[in-house]
């Protein structure tokens, strides 16, 4: 289920990516998505969850400072396997 929030006054959405890393529960992606059709920027990062780990209930629990703090340690969605290095 996604998140909406808004980061430097634009509004993203934050969904789970269902990548698996090595250490499955472990550690989650998150693919944050800015505007819509050839125009929106894809990111993408990773994070461990500190309580729930069941990706929805994980994102549930982030606060909307947590996902702007992640947001701004992610990374292009071209640079990542989680979107199969497309922008």
């Amino acid at each position: 289920m996604p998140r909406k929030f808004t980061a430097d006054g634009a509004e993203w959405t934050a969904w789970p990516t269902g990548w698996n890393t090595q250490y499955v529960r472990d550690e989650f992606g998150l693919l944050f998505v800015r505007g819509t059709g050839d125009d929106r920027e894809r990111r993408v990062t990773r994070y461990s969850p500190t309580g729930a780990r069941i990706r929805d209930l994980s994102l549930d629990a982030l606060t909307d400072t947590e996902l702007r703090e992640l947001l701004a340690t992610s990374a292009p969605a071209a640079m990542t396997p989680e979107t199969g290095y497309q922008r």
